[in-house]
């Protein structure tokens, strides 16, 4: 699926609504200056709102589907229409901002 690519500071959040980051950026790809991320490294989602009695708060995230055609060090990059989930809850982190200028499949 084609989309726009992720970088480190897009605006990424888990279905609870709570931001999420890379904690591995991939400095040798950059996107407007900053890093791109690859589908290897897992992200952290800081302060996820869901009541813990409900459904459990998302800790951490890994991504299941990035880029088939771009890779960086053999590895796939995150795009804007990859597959995500959030653990321990299962839901998808949710691309709200990216960089608008490369896009890949």
């Amino acid at each position: 699926m084609p989309g726009m690519l992720i970088q480190q500071g897009a605006v990424v959040m888990c279905g609870h609504g709570a931001p999420a980051m890379p904690t591995v950026p991939n400095p040798s790809v950059t996107l407007m200056g900053m890093p791109s991320c690859t589908l290897a490294a897992p992200w952290s989602v800081a302060g996820c709102p869901a009541a813990a009695a409900l459904m459990p708060p998302c800790v951490t995230a890994t991504w299941m589907v990035g880029t088939m055609r771009v890779t960086s060090f053999g590895q796939p990059l995150l795009v804007q229409s990859g597959v995500s989930v959030a653990i321990p809850s299962g839901l998808p982190l949710l691309p709200v901002v990216t960089q608008v200028r490369v896009s890949a499949m």
